[in-house]
This record gives structure tokens, sequence and C-alpha cells, in this order.
């Protein structure tokens, strides 16, 4: 299928699936891809042949949803991102759970893939000064259960390290043949599950949400301002939100007040209600 087949076929069936072409124009090869093995798998010729069959198939739908999930993924993305959380916000999560008598302090990753993200939090927990002794929760969501699979068995390709330092390679991980496997009590900080954010988020209320290059890049503008409602339910008062650096909130998004702004980092507002 040519490029300008399948960029065709994406403009007209992302808006049915409240998503958006632009955040697909520069990573559609991945989606391209998966799309061309689908047809081949239903004996299509072209992209004309499977829009026809979508038509006719209402179930494809889900098919095509899940062939548009996008895993690009790799510990501590965007250096700088992970640099303030481990300097200034994880600590401060620190010193407010110590002040409530040490309860534990719970994290969000939403969209983790295959679990470099999180992972990439309790690294920077590990490591983190000043905190001895005082765990943190972090709860991890994807939809795609092979993704999830591949995060529970937390061994990795050299390439998705290398944004960490050396000395956090040489603790954290063991090598097994090319793969590099995280160690048994840092996966342990990490709890998966299988959740579509569209439809379902964890209970309870976290100081620490990342939601990043999903929400705020595939889905169109309706379903970001819905999302954002929802994330900011799940945010206590003073909670830290933190999405992709190409990203931008949708307005309005008075819930929140900006951080770091190039790093797309943002505190709830201290008047806005939680949820459960």
């Amino acid at each position: 299928m040519k490029d300008t087949d399948c960029v065709w076929l994406l403009r007209w069936a992302l808006p049915q699936l409240d998503m958006r072409w632009p955040g697909f124009r520069k990573v559609r090869g991945q989606t391209c891809k998966r799309v061309e093995r689908r047809l081949r798998e239903l004996g299509l010729a072209g992209a004309g042949d499977y829009r026809d069959y979508l038509r006719d198939n209402p179930d494809e739908w889900r098919v095509l949803d899940d062939l548009c999930r996008i895993t690009i993924s790799r510990f501590c993305r965007d250096r700088g991102v992970f640099e303030l959380l481990g300097r200034e916000v994880l600590p401060e999560l620190a010193r407010r759970a110590e002040e409530r008598g040490r309860p534990v302090p719970r994290c969000w990753c939403a969209g983790c893939a295959s679990g470099e993200e999180p992972y990439s939090l309790a690294l920077l927990w590990r490591f983190m000064d000043g905190v001895p002794g005082l765990e943190c929760r972090i709860i991890a969501t994807d939809s795609d259960p092979a993704m999830l699979a591949r995060a529970g068995r937390a061994c990795y390709p050299p390439s998705s390290l290398r944004e960490l330092p050396e000395p956090w390679r040489e603790a954290a991980f063991t090598q097994e043949a090319d793969l590099f496997c995280l160690r048994p009590e840092l996966r342990a900080m990490v709890e998966f599950r299988c959740q579509d954010i569209r439809h379902s988020q964890p209970d309870g209320t976290f100081q620490l949400i990342l939601c990043r290059n999903l929400v705020f890049t595939y889905y169109d503008a309706v379903l970001q301002r819905k999302m954002l409602t929802r994330l900011a339910d799940r945010l206590d008062s003073g909670g830290i939100l933190v999405i992709g650096i190409h990203e931008h909130l949708p307005e309005p998004a008075a819930d929140f007040e900006a951080l770091r702004p190039h790093l797309k980092i943002y505190r709830k507002a201290a008047h806005t209600r939680t949820g459960p």
C-alpha cells in the first residue's frame, strides 16, 4: 500500500475513532505497516477495499482502533522532564508524605506501553536522596495486553536505556544475552493494569500523573477536553500532571497552572475538586 493511500485512509477513518490526523502525521509509518498487514490477512487489494470492508463490517473498527496504538518508548524519554521530576517533583511528594505521617504516595502512568516510563519513575524514586524506607506506589495502565506482557518481563535492548546514567544501568539491571533486565525489587514497585484510558481509569486519587504522548496527541479536541476533566478528578489538590513536551492542554484548562511550561509540567489548582 502506498503512503498516499494510507494517508487517505487514515484521514477518513481517524475522526470516526475520535482521533485526529495531525497526531499521526509524523508517526504514521508504524500504523500504515500494521494496516497493510491487516489488508493481507483479509485478502484485500488496497485502502479503498478496506474502507468498504469497514463500512460493511462494523466490528472491524475495533481492530483498526487497536492498529492505531503508537508504541514509541524508552527510559527517561525527554531527559529534562525526568531530571526535574527527580530533582523537584518527587522530593516534594516525599516531603508531603512524611508530613502526613508517611502514607504511600501514588503515581499513575497512563499509556505505559512496554513499561519504560513507570520503571523510570521507580528508578528516580529509588535513587533519590532523602527518603530512606519511604515507598511509592506506581500504577501503570495500557490498553494493549502484548505491551503489558513485555512490561512485565522488564527486559530491554540497549537502545531503550540510552538516556539513563551509567551507574543506574549497573545498579538496576542485569544483562541477559543482548537484553538488560530490571532487577525484581524495582519491578515490584510498579503495578500494571490493562485499561483503556478512554473508558476506565484507576480508582482513587494520585499525587502525580504522567499522561504523555497519548491523549493530547492522538485524540480529537472533544475527547481531549473530556479526558482532561477525568485526569483532574484523579489528581489530589496540588497534584502534578505531566504531558508530552510537544503537547498542549485543551482550553479551558483553568484547573491547572504551569510549573514548567517548556517541559509541560502542571500543578492542579488548590481550589479544584477531586474525584472519589
